[in-house]
């Protein structure tokens, strides 16, 4: 293997890496926290789409994940520096996918009553890790965003995402006859 296909560069050893622009930062900076977040969520994702799912839903992890690796991508890209080459996008369309998807989830399922707690099926229950994993990112995008800039779509993005995953679990719950458990509080 040739020199600069090495997967290890030692130059994180010191406890920094690089923003996209070149910027070194400490690996706990608030921008990787924040990529590194999302890129938990995407391998989460890639284990529900191993799981034997039915291919449209599949094919729409798939996509998610590609969005997810482009969220990265915005997030590590440092705000004070131009970038050389362009970066990736995300557009509207890319949220309007996921409603038409919960959209299309939810004329199948029965209304919802009360919460749910998580749980009923393996694949379901990793569903709503998944979207825990996604509020989290949320939550730490949305506090970037206040002490710099981050690309509004990022977030929608992710709020549409845990919504679209919350839905996903309870759709692979009923497709496999699993079993749905209302949250009873109490009194």
């Amino acid at each position: 293997m040739s020199e600069n296909l090495k997967i290890y560069t030692k130059t994180g050893d010191k406890g920094e890496t690089s923003l996209l622009g070149g910027t070194r930062v400490p690996k706990y900076h608030d921008r990787i926290e924040v990529y590194g977040t999302i890129d938990e969520l995407n391998s989460f994702i890639g284990l529900i789409r191993d799981q034997d799912i039915d291919h449209n839903t599949a094919e729409v992890l798939l996509e998610i994940q590609d969005r997810l690796f482009t969220a990265e991508s915005l997030i590590a890209a440092d705000p004070d520096i131009s970038p050389k080459t362009a970066l990736p996008q995300l557009f509207e369309e890319d949220v309007v996918l996921l409603e038409k998807e919960i959209d299309k989830m939810n004329e199948t399922l029965p209304e919802l009553t009360s919460f749910i707690l998580p749980g009923g099926h393996p694949v379901s229950s990793l569903a709503q890790v998944a979207r825990c994993v996604c509020r989290r990112a949320e939550r730490l995008t949305i506090k970037l965003d206040r002490e710099k800039t981050v690309d509004p779509i990022v977030i929608r993005y992710l709020n549409r995402l845990s919504d679209y995953l919350f839905v996903l679990a309870r759709k692979i719950i009923y497709d496999s006859n699993g079993f749905e458990t209302p949250w009873n509080a109490r009194s």
